[in-house]
């Protein structure tokens, strides 16, 4: 496996840094088939309540695994970190704290999502005797029920990556997305199950995609494969973790809990209103992909050359990183703009969801390059091993002002594109608030999970 795994400490930064995003990239495109491929089906040979019902269960579903995907970007950056290091036994330690300490969170997610759901869907405003609120919470139950591949896959997709393998989970997740394809035909235009079959072909193929990456960790034999009879949790690597993971995990898990009240703020305008964001949502995740995964990358660019010692190319790597999402960005938004009732189209052809969806796309594309600048020097700062400083931004931008916001203008202006301006709001702010942290903040001086270490030593 190591030929497979990419030391970002030495090369061209720019070229280091896109040969590992791109697979990263591509994989983050086949993860979204799954939520898309469901969207598309039911919105196409269903009907628009069915996609307004799966379309707004997102943010939902997203507050509860937002909270362990932020600790497992806290795992992610400190065995990066002892990659850089070349510290095999802390960098297997480490592992083996992360798979244990996942396996944990697969129960907790399970019970805690199922038991969520009648308080999701209250903050959804989506009420018993709505339309939508039966397949809302078919779809809830099986997804949260089946929820475990989800987890597993990303905590060992996540393994990899910090060590530089970023082509493995881009293997598994095309095996994975293309059978959720073809399970949700089957599930949905053969067998007739309509929303229960888009949640059982996406948990199916969720589960194919764990047991891939499983298999892999387990039959290597390099000094970060898993070793099922020697987990453990390892108090001092705990420790890192949640410091840096969890800020994440808390910011991740509030912010989408806020984005379940947009999407209340969203339900008021009634189902077309719905369908179109469902639409456009769907588009908008694919438009930010180069952006998360050029922030990703940063995270382990940086989390690898600091464990290395080399705070100047972190440093550089992160101007890279911003320069080539930036304008990713721009060249995205011209044709989302001409093209907004082509885009819309493709998962619904009624006229008012045309409308409304393609109102929000031509809305929100323009400033996809603030989410290019905050996401990067947050993804940056997280790999130094400092955490808590973007979260708190983020936090503030996200939910503080995006709730105040929401709360004072909809009361001003019974407008759904007052409603949907929240979120560019948001990202303003951030950026601002990022910019003035990472320029002005001795944010180096806190930086590196290693360097602690080395103190407490």
């Amino acid at each position: 496996m190591e030929r497979h795994t990419i030391d970002l400490s030495q090369g061209t930064i720019w070229k280091q840094i896109a040969r590992f995003a791109l697979p990263l990239l591509v994989g983050n495109l086949f993860q979204q088939l799954y939520n898309t491929v469901d969207t598309i089906v039911v919105g196409r040979y269903v009907g628009k309540v069915q996609l307004a019902a799966v379309g707004s269960m997102g943010n939902a579903i997203n507050a509860l695994i937002g909270f362990f995907m932020g600790l497992a970007t806290g795992a992610s950056v400190i065995i990066s970190q002892y990659r850089g290091a070349h510290n095999d036994k802390r960098l297997s330690d480490s592992v083996q704290t992360t798979v244990a300490l996942s396996l944990i969170a697969c129960v907790f997610c399970t019970i805690a999502g199922n038991l969520a759901i009648p308080l999701l869907l209250k903050m959804l405003k989506i009420h018993p005797g709505d339309d939508v609120y039966p397949y809302a919470v078919d779809y809830l139950r099986i997804y949260f029920t089946g929820i475990c591949g989800m987890l597993i896959y990303n905590i060992g997709a996540g393994i990899l990556r910090a060590v530089g393998d970023s082509k493995r989970p881009l293997y598994f997740l095309c095996v994975s997305a293309l059978l959720n394809v073809g399970l949700d035909l089957l599930f949905v235009m053969g067998f007739k199950m309509e929303v229960k079959g888009v949640a059982y072909a996406t948990v199916i193929s969720q589960a194919v995609s764990a047991c891939l990456v499983l298999i892999v960790l387990t039959r290597s034999h390099t000094p970060y494969a898993i070793k099922w009879k020697k987990l453990a949790i390892d108090r001092q690597i705990l420790s890192g973790i949640l410091k840096i993971g969890l800020p994440t995990a808390v910011q991740s898990a509030i912010t989408s809990i806020s984005n379940v009240f947009v999407q209340g703020y969203i339900n008021a305008f009634k189902a077309d209103c719905m369908a179109g964001w469902t639409a456009y949502g769907r588009i908008d995740q694919f438009a930010l992909l180069p952006v998360s995964s050029l922030a990703l990358s940063s995270t382990t660019f940086v989390g690898q050359n600091l464990g290395a010692g080399n705070m100047e190319r972190a440093k550089k790597g992160c101007n890279v990183a911003l320069l080539m999402c930036a304008v990713i960005c721009v060249v995205m938004a011209i044709p989302m703009m001409l093209f907004a009732p082509n885009l819309i189209g493709i998962f619904n052809s009624d006229p008012e969801v045309l409308r409304y969806g393609s109102i929000f796309l031509r809305m929100m594309s323009p400033f996809y390059t603030l989410c290019a600048l905050n996401q990067i020097y947050a993804g940056v700062l997280r790999g130094a091993g400092v955490s808590t400083p973007p979260t708190v931004i983020m936090l503030a931008s996200f939910v503080a002002f995006r709730q105040l916001y929401l709360f004072v203008c909809s009361r001003l202006f019974d407008s759904f594109r007052v409603v949907a301006l929240a979120y560019p709001m948001g990202w303003i702010l951030c950026s601002i608030l990022m910019l003035i942290y990472y320029y002005r903040a001795d944010w180096e001086s806190k930086s590196t999970v290693l360097s602690r270490e080395k103190q407490r030593a």
